[in-house]
C-alpha cells in the first residue's frame, strides 16, 4: 500500500520469547478486527522482528506508524503501557529502555531521522514485559494488555 495518507501498526516481537510476543499479539487482534472495523480499513498490519532497515523500510513515506513493542523497565509493572512520539525516542540516549533487539528503537529513529526515512507521525507504544525467555507463556498482565493496547493503537492509527 502507498500513497500520502498511508497508515501503519507495526508488532514488534518474537511469539516464542514469552512477553516479547506482544507486538505480534497486538497485531493478531487487530487483523482479526480488520474486516468489521471501518476505523483499521486501509491500515496496514505488519509483524517484525525489530530490524532497523525492515522498520525503516515498513515505515517509509507513511502519514502515519503506530509501532506496539514489549520493553524491560526496572520497577515498572508488567503490562504497563509507555506512549512515546519520535522526539521522546531520540531523548531516550541518556537512559535507554531495555529492547531485546540489536539496537535501540531510538537508534533506528535516529537513523530514520537522518536518512529522511521516518513517517510524518510515529508513536511506540512500549509494554512492560517481566518473561523474555524461550517459550509461549504471557505474564498475565501482559496477556490483559493486548486488546486494550490494540484498540489504542488503532485509534492512533486514525487519519490525522
Amino acid at each position: 500500500m502507498g500513497g500520502p495518507h498511508r497508515r501503519l501498526i507495526v508488532g514488534i516481537g518474537n511469539e516464542y520469547r514469552c512477553d516479547d510476543a506482544v507486538g505480534p499479539l497486538v497485531i493478531a487482534e487487530l487483523l482479526a478486527r480488520q474486516p468489521d472495523d471501518p476505523v483499521l480499513s486501509g491500515v496496514e498490519l505488519r509483524v517484525s522482528d525489530g530490524e532497523p532497515a525492515g522498520l525503516l523500510t515498513l515505515w517509509a513515506g507513511a502519514e502515519v506508524a503506530v509501532v506496539v513493542d514489549a520493553v524491560r523497565m526496572d520497577g515498572a509493572p508488567p503490562g504497563h503501557l509507555h506512549e512515546l512520539v519520535a522526539d521522546d525516542l531520540a531523548a531516550q540516549d541518556d537512559e535507554p529502555v531495555a529492547t531485546s533487539h540489536a539496537i535501540a528503537l531510538g537508534e533506528t529513529v535516529a537513523l530514520g531521522r537522518v536518512l529522511g526515512r521516518l513517517p510524518r507521525r510515529l508513536v511506540v507504544l512500549a509494554v512492560c514485559g517481566k518473561e523474555f525467555g524461550f517459550g509461549t507463556g504471557r505474564t498475565p498482565e501482559v496477556a490483559a494488555a493486548v486488546r486494550p493496547i490494540a484498540l489504542r493503537a488503532r485509534d492512533l492509527a486514525r487519519t490525522p
